[in-house]
This record gives C-alpha cells, structure tokens and sequence, in this order.
C-alpha cells in the first residue's frame, strides 16, 4: 500500500495568470498527486483559458490535472482526467466521453452502496465526504472516518478524502486509509501561504503514512 497523497482542488474563482504563478510555487514546494480545476458557473471558455494555463504547470510538476464535472471539455482539452458527481453526467457516459485512459473520479458522499457502484463500474477512485464542515461549499452529506477504513479494507480501488480537511485535522484521515486527501482552503487559505502548507501535508503524510509493501 502506498503512502497518502496530496489531491488538490482550485480556488472556487481565480484570476488565471495570478493563480498561475502561485501554483507554481505550491506545486515546487513538495509532492502532489492531482490538480483538481474546479470553476462552478465558469463560462466554458473561461474554463478553457485556464485549464490551457494551468495544464503546463501541471505536468511540469508530474501532477494529473483532472476537471470537475464535465468530461466533454476534460476529453476536448486533453485533460488527465474527469471528476463527476453523483448530480453531473454518469460514471459511464463519463467514461464514453474520456475514453478508456483517462482518469475519472466518482463523488460517493457518505454511501457505501454508491462507492460499491462506482468501483464495480470502473471508477478509477471515489471520494468521500465531507469529513469537516468547509466554506467552500454547502455539505449536505457527513461522512464518518469509519467509511475510510472500511474500503481501504476491502477495496483496492484508491478513495479520496474531501471537505474541509486542514493540516491540523488531516490525521485520523490518514490513518483510517485515504490514499487522497482533496484539499482547497486548507492549502490556498494557509496562514504561512501554499507552499508551506504542501510542506505539511507532506510531512503529515511521513508521519502517519502506510508502509509500503
């Protein structure tokens, strides 16, 4: 098994080139699996202008960068990948979209029974949550920890913690078995900045790690 892993999500709005250069200096300061480009009611166009900024970064720093919600842009843009909710288009017209390799990530919120579909269909990860109240969106589904422990046991499909989770309560997340953990505010709203906060997830992740093997 292998050691937990930095998931990052974008700002809810940004100015592309000024979030551009932050990035940069977030993604130079240590490991991060994914870049998840998350505009709710962006213009397509806008999502465009910042996936073709933001995707060179990206890749410059061996880091998947996934777009939330619509597989017809991530397919036309030439994203890593796709991440759908259980409100957006299906795992499999996702899938039909993408094609068979890229990415896609399924929302499964508190419900073993949605993970188990999403697995069985051939979701690459599901995520769960929200672990912790966030601002960053309304939570209308509360995930237990317990949740973690029971896929990571049973599953070998990766899962992905997600809402409102911080270096300070990132912890028992970790060591309940999340291969992810989805972070937005808890890195761009860090007090001692981005990068800083790359840094401590990552020696969080040292410190309560699964062993490889």
């Amino acid at each position: 098994m292998s050691t937990c892993r930095l998931y990052l999500i974008t700002p809810p709005a940004f100015e592309p080139q000024a979030f551009a250069e932050t990035l940069k200096v977030a993604l130079g300061a240590g490991d991060v699996a994914c870049l998840q480009l998350r505009l709710k009611g962006a213009s397509d166009d806008e999502i465009r202008r910042s996936a073709a900024l933001l995707t060179p970064i990206a890749h410059a720093h061996d880091v998947a960068l996934v777009l939330n919600d619509r597989p017809d842009l991530a397919a036309e843009l030439g994203c890593d990948g796709v991440h759908v909710g259980q409100d957006d288009v299906s795992y499999a017209e996702a899938r039909r979209l993408v094609g068979p390799d890229r990415i896609v990530g399924v929302t499964c919120h508190n419900s073993r029974h949605l993970a188990m579909e999403a697995g069985e269909a051939g979701a690459d990860y599901v995520a769960f949550g929200a672990f912790f109240p966030t601002h960053t969106k309304a939570v209308q589904y509360q995930a237990g920890i317990e949740l973690l422990s029971w896929w990571s046991e049973l599953m070998e499909i990766p899962c992905v913690a997600i809402g409102g989770i911080t270096v300070a309560n990132c912890d028992s997340l970790i060591r309940a078995g999340a291969d992810f953990l989805a972070v937005a505010s808890g890195v761009w709203e860090y007090p001692e900045g981005p990068a800083a906060a790359v840094k401590a997830f990552n020696a969080r992740f040292g410190q309560n790690g699964k062993q490889p093997g």
